[in-house]
């Protein structure tokens, strides 16, 4: 399962999406912190099936862990490359263009 949290602001949809075991952990890798707040990525609690409807209407999006960013990269709006991963923790960010 993992969590996700829709903000709409100012025309832009954002989606932050994190493995739900990972939800209030801190990960360090040199200067590199990753922080899972809760504030930010407590929302729903859902299968990871139900990112690719939210990532066809996010403009921005902001994922955690395993299956999230796995799922991303399934669906093409992640590519595997550009994935950080700190801990073992892999996140990624996507932001979609409009012309």
């Amino acid at each position: 399962m993992i969590y996700i949290k829709v903000y709409r602001v100012q025309g832009e949809v954002l989606l932050a999406a994190c493995d739900e075991e990972l939800l209030g952990k801190t990960f360090k890798e040199g200067e590199l912190k990753l922080e899972v707040k809760e504030r930010f990525y407590k929302g729903e609690l859902v299968e990871e099936s139900a990112l690719e409807g939210l990532l066809e209407e996010a403009t921005i999006a902001n994922l955690t862990g395993q299956r999230c960013v796995s799922k991303a990269i399934e669906l093409g709006y992640v590519d595997e490359e550009r994935v950080l991963r700190i801990e073992g923790v892999p996140h990624a960010q996507m932001a979609r263009m409009m012309w």
